[in-house]
């Protein structure tokens, strides 16, 4: 009985500590664009971003990309050396540290009229990057990338939207624990 127990709070542990993690959508509707006239900073100080989140860049590669760039190339728009750059136009990229990440397209013009982004990453809860495994009709893997460890704006302090995911692991957490209490009064 004790065995099922434990083994009930050990998956509960297990799927919410998979349920931390968080995709965002760049831009949200509107995606990594200048059409749109999105306000990337005001649109990344409504995100609480952690260890393990995806960031989703989505645009038409025709006319965009995605350049991770240095504290001082962000601030400049300085495109000459790029840590590194994406082109897919679904580009996902998992945060795996704590600190601000930079990014802007590299087209000429575009990081000058907005078009860039300061995410920061807060402190982690603990240090162990979370991922949830490829499935067969999802897209390539996300990319990893440390973050430019250099300082930054404050961060956000706004809650993250709720996931779909949370909602059932909640409803997973609620029948063990109820399975668990009908076994040990049995």
């Amino acid at each position: 009985m004790a065995a099922r127990i434990m083994a009930a709070l050990a998956c509960i542990l297990v799927m919410l500590r998979l349920s931390e993690a968080a995709v965002y959508k760049v831009g949200d509707s509107a995606g990594w664009t200048t059409i749109a006239n999105v306000d990337y900073k005001l649109w990344a100080s409504t995100k609480t971003f952690h260890i393990g989140d995806t960031v989703l860049f989505e645009y038409n590669p025709q006319f965009h990309n995605v350049m991770r760039v240095t504290h001082p190339m962000y601030r400049s728009c300085n495109t000459s050396k790029p840590i590194s750059t994406f082109t897919t136009g679904n580009d996902s990229i998992t945060l795996t540290n704590h600190g601000h990440h930079f990014f802007f397209c590299g087209v000429p013009g575009h990081c000058l009229a907005g078009q860039k982004l300061d995410l920061n990453v807060l402190l982690p809860a603990s240090s162990t990057p979370l991922s949830d495994p490829p499935t067969s009709s999802s897209p390539p893997p996300p990319t990893t990338i440390p973050a430019a460890g250099v300082p930054g704006p404050s961060p956000s302090h706004a809650a993250s939207p709720p996931s779909v995911m949370a909602t059932r692991i909640i409803a997973v957490v609620a029948l063990l624990v109820s399975l668990a209490f009908t076994n040990f009064a049995s």
